[in-house]
């Protein structure tokens, strides 16, 4: 069944209907990783997004019970070039084709994803539309146009948990953590349990007070989707914990929510970083990590310099080798940490673990 990909600039590619029959509309967004696939379309992340896989063989690990990240696929559409014909994991219990069908996630395969994502690359992410059921692109490109753009959007409240739940420390605890869920992924919890830590999830409009109650040793910020100059809440949010000198660990979003919260402004990528091949310097050691990233906006602060905010000092911890953009922050005078990059990483790479370890040393009154 014929299918077409009509970008927001009138650019459009005709293939084959891949996963269910029908249309959608988000944010042509490409993603680099080479395994994974799974850990993506599961990644509350990328809510709202159609993301182009740049490897051209996906799905011949099918899909399994245990890899999820989440409760459900979250990708508004999904772009292959040459999907697996037939299933070879022992682990697998469906295949990829039929798991999109039945989450009725609309994909196009069987196009030229190297010539889709250079063009990206070239002219930035924007909207696009995918269908099996519409294949006159003026008509496509009409309703491409008309969608709500990535900028200006506040969708954290749409990946979020309704209601708060607990993951248990793996063995004895030694701390506990309240995560606030922008777009959590089930992997961070249980690398925060395999470091003796339990975890309270909780909504990401908890207030100060919802997070304070859960007696927590200190907080996590999750990664989600969105825009994060739409979080005004979640920033006041961690502004009052702060000012409480209580320990913040962000990730992804909750590192621009932090960002945001020591002062700092944040701007829209022109194609952002997802993949699990992202070369991050750690500026306090020099060392250089391979890491997990899934973020198209990002923190505006000086790389150069410590910069005094309304907390003390903060720098620039970590940079991205590939563009020199700000991967995380350090401040000085208040308990509080953060990376743009996803350390879980349940696909890999590992290099990064070493930061739930960095958290315990901030728990125990050690400097992060």
């Amino acid at each position: 069944m014929s299918a077409i990909l009509v970008l927001e600039d009138g650019r459009t590619f005709a293939g084959e209907a891949y996963g269910a029959r029908g249309e959608t509309v988000g944010e042509a967004v490409f993603a680099t990783g080479m395994t994974g696939y799974q850990e993506t379309l599961t990644d509350p992340s990328y809510h709202r997004q159609v993301v182009v896989q740049t490897a051209p063989h996906i799905g011949n690990t099918g899909i399994n019970d245990d890899d999820d990240e989440s409760r459900r696929i979250w990708v508004a559409g999904y772009v292959v070039r040459d999907p697996a014909r037939r299933v070879s994991s022992w682990r697998a219990t469906r295949s990829l084709d039929d798991e999109l069908v039945a989450q009725g996630v609309v994909g196009i395969s069987g196009i030229d994803t190297r010539a889709l994502t250079r063009h990206l690359r070239e002219r930035g992410a924007m909207r696009c539309g995918v269908s099996s059921t519409e294949l006159d692109p003026a008509a496509l490109l009409e309703r491409v146009r008309s969608a709500p753009p990535m900028a200006g959007a506040d969708l954290s409240a749409e990946v979020t948990t309704a209601s708060p739940y607990t993951v248990d420390a793996i063995g004895e605890t030694r701390f506990s953590v309240a995560a606030l869920d922008y777009g959590i992924k089930s992997m961070t919890p249980h690398r925060l349990a395999e470091q003796g830590i339990t975890t309270h999830v909780l909504p990401s409009t908890s207030t100060p007070d919802d997070v304070l109650a859960t007696g927590a040793d200190a907080v996590f910020l999750a990664n989600g989707p969105g825009d994060p100059a739409t979080a005004d809440d979640a920033v006041a949010t961690v502004q009052a914990l702060l000012g409480r000198r209580v320990p913040v660990f962000g990730i992804c979003f909750g590192n621009q929510v932090l960002g945001r919260a020591l002062g700092f402004g944040t701007y829209k990528l022109g194609y952002g970083h997802r993949g699990i091949n992202q070369p991050v310097q750690d500026r306090a050691t020099g060392k250089v990590e391979i890491t997990a990233h899934n973020h198209g906006f990002a923190v505006d602060a000086p790389t150069d310099r410590a910069v005094d905010t309304g907390f003390g000092a903060v720098e620039v911890s970590h940079v991205c080798l590939n563009d020199g953009v700000v991967e995380g922050l350090r401040a000085h005078d208040v308990p509080a940490f953060s990376v743009q990059y996803h350390p879980e990483a349940a696909a890999g790479p590992h290099d990064a673990g070493y930061l739930f370890e960095r958290f315990v040393e901030l728990l125990e009154g050690r400097p992060a």
